[in-house]
């Protein structure tokens, strides 16, 4: 089976794919290099987009969405069918063998984690045999950010894909988190990116006001992570070539170590 060292665990956004990014393409060399890569991707634009047309005001609490049912039933479309699929089809156009998941479909378990924030979920369990075996098998698994409730019947959770990466990454006990983002990375007090950092000082930022908003779910998951991986690292995908670079220890974004 699969060594956990040879995993890193990918947080991608939809901010992060355009056209001049090469994140499908850096991916794509990755996994033919034999890298084991478990894709977990967000949505948060388009699911405002959609939210939008439904005359639906986003609301967010320290950079989590509040979902209300309505909402809910537009975050299971937007990230289980339309951008699950977007992917995993760009892949497979490519000869990978990627596979769709949503973490609803057994991977991930979770309770509700704030009644202010509605139907959003805290993970409590992560079923990491599936991802291995699809790992040792070959496959480039491409997880939406949903789970299955333990409190509620028949109720699904949206779930941060931050967090959901970060709790996956710690389950599974990977190498290496990245996230990426569309800021060149954690910046500090006077906007300067921060190359390297602790745990303890990423903290800090929060703790400061110096993170603030979509960042601080990213900080949140980094660190708890940490605790099994060995590092985590937040890139600007927006550039060209920014996955391989973090890959091969390059110089971009902000490690926390």
């Amino acid at each position: 089976m699969t060594q956990a060292s040879n995993i890193t665990v990918l947080k991608i956004g939809g901010s992060t794919l355009g056209e001049t990014d090469s994140t499908f393409k850096d991916i794509i060399s990755l996994h033919q290099k034999g890298w084991k890569i478990i894709i977990v991707h967000g949505g948060g634009k388009e699911i405002s987009n959609w939210i939008n047309k439904q005359g639906i005001e986003p609301n967010f609490v320290e950079g989590l969405r509040v979902t209300d049912q309505q909402t809910l039933d537009i975050a299971i479309a937007v990230l289980a069918g339309k951008i699950n699929s977007e992917i995993v089809i760009e892949f497979q156009n490519k000869n990978v063998n990627a596979i769709g998941l949503s973490g609803s479909s057994g991977i991930l378990e979770a309770k509700q984690l704030d009644e202010r924030l509605g139907f959003v979920g805290e993970i409590i369990n992560c079923n990491t045999e599936i991802l291995l075996n699809l790992l040792d098998n070959g496959f480039l698994p491409v997880i939406s950010p949903l789970a299955i409730s333990i409190d509620k019947e028949n109720q699904i959770y949206n779930i941060n894909a931050d967090t959901a990466a970060g709790v996956i990454a710690r389950a599974i006990k990977a190498e290496n988190i990245i996230f990426q983002t569309d800021v060149p990375g954690i910046l500090d007090s006077n906007k300067r990116i921060i190359p390297q950092m602790t745990k303890g000082q990423a903290n800090e930022l929060i703790e400061m006001g110096i993170a603030q908003g979509g960042m601080i779910p990213k900080i949140r998951a980094c660190i708890n992570a940490l605790e099994y991986v060995k590092t985590g690292r937040i890139i600007d995908g927006r550039e060209s070539g920014a996955l391989l670079s973090a890959f091969t220890n390059g110089n971009i974004g902000t490690r926390i170590i």
